[in-house]
């Protein structure tokens, strides 16, 4: 470009969006542009300065170099690669449908309109874009093929859409990259205290992991032997280990903090496993003493099943190094736990935790190897934003054999829960009939009972003493009851291949993420499962929007989609803590990792 030169201000900077500079309020790096009225700043991607353009109507009046350089080109290049790249992978738009919220990277928050065709009149060709929708209806449309710029909105609470071209949205950007810049900062300050830290590698034992191996009775999917691996491979180092396994209700989360705690076992480590309830952990400690049974490993429950003068004991034995895992709640971070060798922490239903529980080992055992489940599947996104800090396995692939839930979403009807309950009785198998109502919950049993008489009833609620709440799961696992009434206390990671039907009676009443999890209850063996999602005939938009939701994403690993506002949020609401959702809020999730992935990669350089 040559000052006095005719260069139309929109061809240029549409010029501009195509090649991928991002406009920004104020240049600072390569690769960015601004506008105000007829000036034009460009930090170009092959000059070690920024260049400010003049222009009068479309004439070129004035080029000035601008002091913002760059120190090292070197450096710089492989930044600015890094974060086109970035922008490529933080790019979400699959199966977007006219009504979403997307944000455009220079443009800011939208709606999507849908796809239109328009002809090209020099080309005679007809041309597909994403047509995005301002405020004051304001139109924005996006070439297909050229989606880098634009990320699905995923935020605590529906966006503000302002007018295209405004001000505010750069405004709103360079506040937020400021925060973020900070964030980056302080998480890299708190995960550089844990580099220091080191511990005896684990060393593998072939024996005792072929035995643990044959007594699964399943093939493990791509992902799970992906995750197995990415822990031995983080075991086998002097740094401790710190990982979460995040994968979708059923995906085989427990077998590999099975294998693990067996390895751990075999190195002479004792591991803990902590799950957020008495069934989940009474569950885990049968299960991993049938497998572990022939295997000289000493495996113990510590939780307020126990009497007092039964926890001492078991407490002894721990501090004596004589029990090499230990299954319980929260009852093994109370402060009269003492270990002999504790290496491995294991949390079941990570996110249920606080970040001052899951730090309290840590604190007394700075080298701990923590292996965090999570049942909340975290994106993509989060974990491209993360991988700097956290070691995220991602588990996506389902079952061999497992097939998806059918599901029925229709008003309340006795004749269906009858027909629904005597069909999977008639195949031997059993029921969840999810009543949310403790008050009410006998006496809808009783109900039942008469509408099914030859099924046997038994009901279960969180308020029940421990042990009687135990005994009803057992002689349900052991088939003497065949229908449980409960409340959401099923939500929390039982696993019976058994029970291929739930029956849901409101629920209009459940968040999506819960109805999402809960429905995965069933249908965890190569038996079909059925779920049906019953609610009254007068619901709120939202409920019937969420319903809705839940019957559409039938597919399996559907709670990547469906459960988007809610799983994933919840996911970030933990890790990068609930005092961001302001700015999340402002920019939507995935602009916001993308922001954050950015400024760790250019503070490590």
């Amino acid at each position: 470009m040559k000052k006095g030169e005719t260069q139309h201000v929109s061809a240029l900077l549409k010029k501009l969006d195509e090649m991928g500079y991002e406009k920004v309020f104020t240049v600072s790096d390569p690769g960015e542009f601004s506008q105000r009225g007829g000036i034009i700043d460009i930090f170009p991607i092959n000059e070690k300065q920024a260049v400010r353009l003049d222009f009068l109507g479309n004439e070129i009046e004035n080029i000035e170099r601008l002091n913002v350089a760059v120190v090292d080109e070197e450096k710089s290049r492989a930044l600015l690669q890094k974060k086109l790249k970035s922008q490529k992978l933080f790019s979400d738009v699959k199966n977007i449908k006219p009504g979403d919220y997307v944000v455009h990277l220079d443009h800011g928050v939208a709606r999507f309109y849908g796809i239109e065709k328009i002809q090209d009149t020099i080309n005679n060709n007809q041309n597909e874009y994403y047509v995005l929708e301002y405020a004051k209806s304001d139109k924005l449309f996006v070439p297909v093929g050229l989606e880098r710029k634009l990320s699905r909105y995923v935020g605590f609470s529906d966006p503000v859409v302002s007018r295209m071209g405004s001000e505010l949205w750069q405004r709103t950007k360079r506040a937020i990259k400021e925060h973020v810049e900070k964030l980056a900062k302080e998480l890299l300050e708190l995960y550089a205290k844990k580099e220091i830290t080191v511990r005896r590698p684990y060393v593998p034992d072939p024996e005792m992991e072929n035995q643990i191996r044959e007594g699964f009775l399943y093939e493990e999917t791509p992902d799970q032997l992906q995750a197995l691996e990415d822990i031995y491979q983080d075991l086998q180092k002097e740094k401790p280990m710190d990982r979460i396994v995040c994968g979708d209700v059923g995906f085989g989360k427990t077998e590999i903090a099975m294998r693990v705690a067996g390895l751990a076992a075999a190195n002479s480590y004792q591991a803990a496993i902590i799950c957020p309830t008495t069934i989940l952990a009474s569950q885990h400690f049968n299960n991993f003493k049938k497998r572990f049974e022939k295997m000289p490993v000493n495996i113990a429950l510590l939780s307020r099943l126990q009497t007092k003068t039964e926890q001492k004991k078991i407490i002894g034995q721990i501090a004596q190094g004589k029990i090499d895992i230990v299954i319980g709640t929260h009852r093994l971070l109370s402060n009269d736990m003492a270990f002999r060798n504790l290496q491995l922490l294991i949390l079941d239903d990570e996110q249920r935790f606080g970040v001052k529980q899951k730090e309290k080992l840590r604190q007394k055992f700075p080298a701990l190897d923590m292996l965090s489940l999570s049942a909340t599947p975290i994106p993509r996104t989060m974990y491209l934003a993360l991988s700097s800090f956290k070691n995220i396995s991602l588990m996506q692939t389902p079952p061999k054999g497992r097939s998806a839930i059918n599901t029925t979403v229709a008003p309340y009807h006795k004749t269906t829960i009858k027909e629904a309950i005597s069909a999977e009785l008639q195949r031997g198998g059993q029921v969840y009939f999810l009543h949310n109502r403790v008050e009410t919950i006998h006496t809808v049993m009783a109900k039942l009972q008469r509408i099914v008489p030859k099924a046997r009833f038994a009901a279960i609620h969180g308020r029940m003493a421990e042990k009687e709440l135990i005994k009803i799961m057992n002689d349900f696992i052991e088939g003497r009851t065949n229908v449980l009434v409960a409340t959401i206390i099923i939500e929390n990671g039982i696993d019976l291949p058994n029970v291929n039907t739930i029956i849901i009676e409101d629920a209009s009443r459940l968040g999506l993420a819960q109805a999402y999890q809960i429905r995965g209850r069933v249908g965890r063996s190569s038996v079909e499962g059925f779920a049906y999602l019953f609610h009254p005939n007068h619901m709120t938009e939202l409920a019937q929007e969420r319903l809705r939701a839940i019957n559409q994403a039938t597919e399996l690993g559907a709670g990547y989609r469906i459960a988007l506002k809610d799983l994933e949020l919840r996911g970030a609401g933990n890790i990068l803590g609930r005092e961001q959702s302001g700015s999340i809020n402002k920019i939507g999730l995935n602009l916001y990792c993308q922001m954050l992935s950015d400024a760790v990669e250019k503070m490590r350089n």
